[in-house]
């Protein structure tokens, strides 16, 4: 029997916890591409993925699941369709401090509009400790505003639980019949 190899996309904006969240959940020390912010992303956090994220989560002996990161600055967007080629699902990680949470919401499902209509998407919300509002209801209903009824989540990207319920939560929607 030859090895399942799955891959999973995660993205979202600068400093929504896309290589927190995979660092979380990985089997292996991930490894990234960070490098220091010299644009407005400093403003947000000292270093930004410039190319990938990548993780691994080891499954069984012949199943893998392969995380791939993606740089949240639009500026790298050649990215975002190398690294979702082959991808079963997409995780949209969203921080609820930022100035505009939906617009990010709207921005990222329009760009991996393709990839979320063939595969499936869950979008974890980070940071709600910090700013309460807007809320998940809230959230939702935007979701449904864009016709992509997504499973939608609070998370802290630290927490191995809440990014293995996302994945979880992922691949449930992909396949109803999956079990933990």
């Amino acid at each position: 029997m030859s090895m399942i190899n799955r891959k999973i996309i995660f993205t979202g904006p600068v400093g929504a916890g896309k290589t927190t969240a995979i660092a979380a959940i990985s089997d292996i020390k991930p490894i990234t591409t960070d490098e220091y912010a010299s644009d407005m992303t400093k403003s947000r956090k000292p270093q930004t993925t410039v190319a990938m994220d990548y993780g691994l989560i080891r499954l069984s002996d012949k199943e893998r699941v392969h995380l791939y990161g993606t740089p949240g600055q639009e500026r790298f967007d050649f990215m975002w369709d190398i690294l979702t080629k082959g991808g079963i699902g997409l995780v949209l990680l969203l921080d609820n401090t930022r100035k505009d949470p939906f617009q990010d919401m709207r921005f990222y499902t329009n760009a991996f509009r393709d990839f979320i209509e063939k595969q499936q998407m869950v979008v974890g919300v980070t940071r709600m400790d910090l700013q309460h509002k807007p809320g998940l209801a809230d959230y939702r209903q935007c979701l449904e505003s864009l016709s992509l009824p997504s499973p939608i989540f609070e998370i802290d990207a630290r927490s191995h639980k809440d990014v293995t319920m996302l994945i979880q939560a992922l691949l449930f929607s992909l396949d109803p019949g999956v079990t933990n």
